[in-house]
């Protein structure tokens, strides 16, 4: 394939392409000329090892460049987290680092070529008089690494475990956000709910309060009922003012996790009210081994070992001979007129005899690297366990809560009804409708709370499993 690579040593103009089509020979690798003919900035092709986008390899959302003018679903709302929140960028920042040290470990495996070149005026004074003349000095020089004991190899293998750490990692890093914008817009969405709740507790209260006030001025009611419907009042209003500032944050943060300012103004399509579905049914055993096969976190650990492993073999080979074949292909020109060719190839060895025990100490380093990396992989097992476990009851109890909390308004909201007929009808007194108005406040938010940690613990479980993808959103979306 390499036959017709020709290097012009001797005017010292030569192409490059077929230089590294000889050193791919040499090493026995192949090169795509058209790869390298498009861009010589990447023959290794490692820009196309990492997933194509901050959203890692999860298939999600494309990446958007403005809010949308219209109400945002919790699909945009994920899409902007993860496309423009600094941490998924650094994150695929970081994979494609590691994908260019891929690249950094594969130039070994081709010999180096160096040129040199360089004109000189030369001139001596002696006893014997004095002379002057010009220089030409022009040279190749390759090299190439025949065999280190895998040495190569073991950096080649630890530089692609440690990319598939970070490119594990980057997965991890889009679960984690992908997390916190469904749960910061559950949490918008709760915050406004807990609003209206509020602003409607507000409402009962003026409405007591109106009632308490015109049975006082018709006589029938004492000045401690207007004086407790007017507390019960002034309460609902701080209640309100609170969860508007409740709000504001809640919006603030949302914001900030889609990259944006926190006072950058946007719309929300409202969230629907959680259904009251049926106990969540799936063994727990299974759950727990589906989560350790997806668990990005958990991959990337594995790839850290793997790494560290090799990192094992680097520093062992690095103690142990090498052989290189060397050439070298030189030209000199005395007055421009006066040329001389010079070649030489040979073989050369490298023995290290002693390094002041540095190899010895490397080498237990690395070792013990590998067993802190099995420590943490080890220790990563027992945590998705224990997570698997936690969401899963979790999300056995919010859904209980979600139909219990729905009957408690209900009945809060018809006893609320019932006392303040009764007291507008002179037949109840002011204690039982405050009582009554706040047991139905504390309901709806009991409910509410409900809803919001009942999608929030839908959306735990699969974070727990690695099953947080565009899947995910469009059940959540259809739910409304």
């Amino acid at each position: 394939m390499c036959h017709d690579a020709q290097m012009e040593t001797m005017s010292v103009q030569f192409r490059i392409a077929p230089v590294l089509c000889l050193a791919a020979c040499v090493a026995g690798v192949s090169f795509n000329h058209a790869a390298l003919a498009k861009d010589w900035s990447d023959p290794f092709l490692v820009d196309q090892l990492p997933p194509q986008g901050p959203a890692g390899s999860l298939g999600l959302l494309p990446c958007g460049e403005d809010v949308p003018a219209s109400s945002l679903t919790i699909g945009d709302v994920v899409d902007r987290a993860l496309c423009h929140n600094p941490q998924s960028q650094l994150a695929w920042a970081n994979a494609r680092y590691q994908a260019a040290q891929v690249g950094v470990a594969r130039a070994p495996f081709l010999p180096s070529v160096n040129a040199t070149g360089a004109v000189a005026r030369n001139w001596s004074d002696g006893p014997a008089g004095s002379s002057s003349y010009n220089s030409l000095n022009a040279g190749i020089n390759l090299s190439y690494l025949l065999y280190d004991f895998g040495g190569k190899e073991a950096t080649l293998e630890n530089a692609r475990q440690l990319f598939e750490a970070a490119s594990a990692s980057q997965d991890s890093v889009v679960q984690n956000l992908f997390l916190a914008a469904i749960q910061g817009f559950y949490q918008v969405n709760a915050a406004q709910a807990a609003l209206d709740s509020t602003l409607e507790a507000e409402r009962s209260a003026h409405a007591s309060l109106d009632a308490a006030s015109a049975r006082y001025k018709a006589g029938v009611a004492t000045p401690a009922d207007k004086l407790q419907a007017q507390t019960a009042y002034s309460q609902a209003v701080l209640n309100r003012i609170r969860a508007e500032g409740d709000l504001r944050t809640a919006r603030g943060a949302l914001a900030n996790l889609m990259g944006m300012d926190a006072d950058h103004e946007f719309t929300l399509q409202p969230a629907a009210a959680a259904p009251a579905y049926a106990q969540f049914e799936q063994n727990v055993g299974e759950l727990i081994a589906e989560a350790r096969r997806r668990r990005p976190d958990l991959v990337a650990a594995e790839a850290q070992v793997k790494a560290a492993q090799a990192g094992v073999q680097v520093a062992e080979a690095a103690g142990k001979p090498s052989v290189s074949v060397t050439t070298n292909l030189g030209f000199l020109d005395r007055q421009f007129g006066d040329s001389t060719s010079t070649g030489a190839i040979g073989l050369n060895v490298t023995i290290p005899l002693f390094t002041g025990y540095a190899s010895t100490y490397r080498i237990r380093s690395a070792r013990e690297q590998v067993e802190a990396k099995k420590a943490t992989l080890a220790q990563l097992n027992l945590q998705i366990a224990l997570d698997v476990w936690k969401s899963y009851q979790s999300l056995q109890t919010e859904t209980q809560s979600v139909q219990t909390s729905q009957d408690l308004v209900k009945s809060a909201a018809q006893n609320a009804d019932v006392a303040l007929g009764r007291y507008r009808a002179g037949v109840g007194n002011i204690l039982d409708v405050i009582t009554a108005q706040s047991a139905l406040a504390s309901a709806r938010a009991q409910q509410i709370q409900a809803s919001f940690n009942w999608n929030i613990a839908r959306a735990g479980l699969a974070y727990a499993m690695g099953q947080l993808d565009d899947r995910n959103l469009v059940t959540m979306e259809n739910k409304k």
